[in-house]
């Protein structure tokens, strides 16, 4: 938000384009925003429609099939699903937002989200409970005696009798609706609905509050339908362990499995950076950083997502250019549109330079002086660069398929791993390359014919208007693997080839038996097929070294890449001890007022109390004498008010200076940079050391 008011506050002030290049980043924000919602809502599909069967299959129970049900209620049983979601638990909030918004659609109006941290009791979960399922604000903090919610100026009290009254008055409210009323709501829920509880993290529900509430539910399960859904972060085992089996045995549970985040992660990529969908991209170093803080942080999809789009604002805010960073249509006459000063930005970007003085004397003093020759040639550039991506995405994705079926995955498993190796520098010059390479002219017949039927499919949906050829020429080998005459030694070789690539289980087998078959294969002339195969992973790889060259070569790529990884990565993997050293020690950082500037290890007079302390607690040792801290501290703070310090005598320090001395050592053991001392009451110890 605070970047974003910078590129307003710039629009209105500094920059000609900034207003339009506000507008585009926010057009793009939102579309991404939007397609993140599309994605999320197609992955929790399934999950969604299997869990809404469940419910329905309690809830037919319940209606239909009354002998089995009351089976069921004589040991009080509660519906339960286990929903496990996984640990990247800042994801789940959408997740349960998104289930409960589908259940009130589809199945019931009484949807309750509970979490640990607003339920440290029975009594609050109750009262939390009842208050979302009536529409009614509740005192959390009322006494003991005061258990009850304001519901229309009248006291109900919160027990499970209280809300088996209340769900039998509403539902007799619905049955006695005129027939109109009550054909539009049953098309929406159903006959009784059922109250659905959601606990978002059950593993930080107390023992206590969920066993009397599972009691309490069963005693009452008779009454009114009522279904738990318990949200799991690590392992379905912890119902188990949180509650003993006399409780537990009062639940139906079954269980239910999210997607992955790392599946989740690879569709997001895949619909996000994958895509031409979007003009704007991530270099590879920047893609590394995001993928990097889910691996190892959090896991978290949202926050890569977060990230994503902190990488387009902090794009659009400091590259001139990303005016451009548009739709091609748009992009174009745009162009037409461009300032001087604007053409001059091109004429210095890295890129153009490189292709200035790739071209012919001409045209070279053209590019540099004429702005109309400039912006014809900018419009076929970026029309090159939108060409470049449409063939990279799909080359990628057919490489992709020919390297998920090798052993070892030796240029990654993700397609992201793969992106990230044609981001940053030609891939075929790569030893990782080199190796698929040569286990791809191993591979068997059938599964080369798979692979190549996939890559056709890849080209044939393709947008890319220059791989009509190499449609045909896939189809070419596959008719002549099909026509093919396999002998037996064909087979011999290519089965027992596989057999010993699958029997290796570490590198230095795996190249040893490579260089047997390579050595074998120098003796003896190749067969039909081999020479056939040979020629495919050719193709393949005249594909990959035309079109996956590395993004940073393409003219223009400053325009749509976002590059300052380090930018982002300050953003996102913050430093708080940096931060708080630099704030304490220098001020003039963060404030930028001139009176706060000083000279590298003095200390200004003029600065904040709690900076004063600081910089003279950092001059002591382990332990620190309060009274040499006041004194060093008032002969600096007098110094401003232009006092002779040496008039100030220990006893005769102002109580107003004594205040503020107190208060800022109070804030620095408050930011834990001191403690009080046993071995001596006058003195605190010091708990940081060195620099940061």
């Amino acid at each position: 938000k605070m970047v974003l008011a910078q590129v307003v506050y710039q629009g209105k002030n500094d920059s000609e384009d900034s207003g339009l290049r506000f507008a585009t980043c926010q057009l793009l924000w939102k579309q991404i925003n939007s397609e993140t919602e599309k994605i999320q809502e197609e992955l929790n599909k399934q999950l969604f429609d299997n869990l809404i069967h469940f419910l329905r299959q309690s809830h037919s129970e319940l209606q239909t099939k009354k002998t089995e049900w009351m089976c069921r209620m004589k040991s009080s049983e509660i519906p339960t699903a286990a929903l496990v979601l996984g640990v990247n638990v800042t994801d789940h909030d959408m997740t349960f937002k998104s289930l409960s918004e589908v259940l009130q659609d589809n199945v019931t109006p009484y949807v309750v989200s509970l979490q640990a941290k607003e339920c440290p009791g029975i009594k609050h979960l109750l009262q939390k409970l009842m208050g979302q399922l009536m529409d009614c604000n509740v005192d959390v903090d009322s006494s003991e005696e005061e258990e009850c919610v304001n519901i229309s100026q009248k006291k109900i009290r919160c027990s499970m009798a209280s809300l088996s009254k209340w769900y039998e008055s509403v539902t007799k409210k619905t049955d006695s609706e005129t027939p109109s009323k009550k054909r539009t709501s049953s098309s929406r829920h159903w006959q009784s609905p059922p109250i659905v509880v959601i606990f978002k993290d059950m593993e930080s529900f107390t023992t206590k509050v969920l066993q009397d509430f599972i009691v309490i539910s069963s005693q009452h399960i008779r009454e009114f339908p009522l279904v738990l859904i318990f949200g799991i972060a690590t392992s379905p085992m912890i119902i188990h362990r949180l509650l003993p089996h006399s409780v537990s045995s009062l639940l139906c549970i079954e269980l239910f499995q999210s997607l992955s985040c790392k599946e989740h992660l690879a569709t997001v990529i895949d619909k996000l950076l994958l895509t031409t969908q979007f003009p704007f991209k991530l270099s590879e170093k920047v893609l590394q950083v995001l993928i990097n803080i889910f691996l190892y942080h959090d896991f978290s999809v949202q926050n890569f997502i977060k990230g994503f789009q902190l990488s387009i604002v902090e794009h659009f805010y400091s590259q001139p250019l990303s005016v451009l960073c548009c739709q091609l249509l748009e992009a174009k006459k745009r162009v037409n549109s461009l300032s001087h000063n604007q053409c001059e930005n091109i004429r210095s970007l890295p890129s153009f330079r490189r292709y200035v003085e790739s071209q012919v004397s001409e045209k070279q003093i053209a590019l540099l002086t004429e702005d109309s020759f400039l912006k014809e040639v900018t419009q076929t550039l970026l029309e090159d660069l939108h060409i470049y991506h449409e063939n990279y995405f799909t080359v990628l994705r057919c490489l992709h398929v020919f390297t998920t079926s090798l052993p070892k995955y030796p240029l990654g498993k993700q397609i992201r791993e793969l992106h990230c190796a044609c981001l940053g520098k030609s891939v075929w010059e790569t030893e990782e390359y080199e190796s698929a390479i040569q286990l791809l002219r191993m591979l068997a017949k059938d599964e080369l014919v798979a692979i190549l039927q996939k890559c056709a499919e890849i080209f044939i949906s393709s947008s890319g208007k220059q791989f009509s050829n190499t449609v045909e020429k896939l189809e070419e080998f596959l008719a002549r693997f099909q026509n093919l005459e396999e002998t037996s030694e064909v087979q011999d070789v290519s089965v027992s080839s596989q057999k010993e690539l699958q029997k290796t289980t570490d590198l230095y087998h795996l190249q040893k038996t490579l260089l047997a078959l390579k050595e074998s294969k120098r003796s003896k002339k190749l067969t039909k097929f081999e020479m056939l195969r040979f020629e495919v992973v050719d193709f393949i790889d005249s594909l990959v070294r035309s079109y996956l060259a590395p993004a940073e070569m393409q003219t223009l790529n400053e325009v749509v890449y976002f590059n300052t990884a380090n930018t982002l990565r300050e953003h996102l993997n913050a430093a708080p001890r940096i931060a708080l050293h630099t704030a304490l020690n220098n001020p003039y950082c963060y404030l930028k007022n001139q009176t706060l500037k000083s000279d590298v290890g003095c200390i200004s007079n003029t600065a904040p109390d709690i900076c004063i302390v600081y910089k003279l607690h950092l001059e002591c040792g382990r332990l620190i004498n309060l009274v040499d801290w006041l004194e060093a501290f008032s002969t600096v703070v007098t110094a401003v008010e232009g006092t002779d310090p040496d008039a100030v005598a220990t006893d005769q320090v102002d109580e107003i200076i004594h205040a503020r001395f107190i208060r800022a050592v109070s804030e620095l053991e408050l930011l834990g940079f001191i403690k009080p001392s046993k071995q001596k009451t006058d003195h605190v110890a010091r708990l940081t050391w060195g620099g940061c």
